[in-house]
């Protein structure tokens, strides 16, 4: 039996995306957003209100990075989206996170993030609140990598938001083989 709940956009699993900005002064800001897709080979596309710092920042900048949270940084990833940079300038500070310039964008990486997309910003449409980067580098931590150098998301454990629920989820079990496993039906 199923059962209808209404028009509600339930797309799972829903990544934990830190954006990482620049303000006017150089001082770095994060926020967590988790309404973001891949939206081409090399872009991203991340619903952003206006009203944050963030994207105030990244107009200003025409860059910003998108890191993945992980399991270990649950805590510090929920508190720069309670906590508003437009209330609390130096938010970053309370995380402990370590903060590095891009060596590509004009924005900030944090270093215990695991893995961070570097973005110059493509276009930012004020009356949908949609923001389009392109990635120009994927900064990846060596920790999270296989032998042969492809992440490995059980050494990774990236989280997840259940908008229903409000709730974390720690992503990493492999359950099958994508271009592979298919083949079992054709004939």
């Amino acid at each position: 039996m199923r059962k209808n709940l209404k028009a509600k956009a339930y797309i799972y699993p829903l990544p934990v995306l830190i954006i990482g900005t620049y303000d006017k002064n150089g001082a770095p800001d994060a926020m967590n957003a988790a309404w973001g897709t891949v939206c081409d080979s090399a872009q991203v596309s991340i619903c952003l209100s206006s009203d944050h710092k963030t994207v105030k920042n990244l107009l200003k900048t025409k860059a910003f990075t998108v890191a993945i949270a992980d399991a270990k940084n649950v805590v510090p990833a929920d508190y720069v989206g309670v906590v508003s940079a437009n209330d609390v300038p130096n938010k970053l500070e309370k995380t402990g996170w370590t903060i590095k310039k891009s060596e590509f964008v004009n924005a900030p990486i944090i270093e215990e993030l695991p893995l961070v997309l570097e973005c110059k910003l493509v276009s930012y449409d004020t009356e949908r609140e949609i923001c389009v980067g392109e990635v120009v580098n994927v900064s990846v931590d060596e920790r999270i990598l296989d032998a042969n150098g492809k992440i490995d998301l059980t050494k990774f454990d990236p989280i997840c938001y259940d908008c229903d629920t409000h709730g974390y989820y720690k992503l990493g079990e492999k359950v099958g083989n994508a271009f592979s496993d298919g083949l079992q039906l054709k004939q």
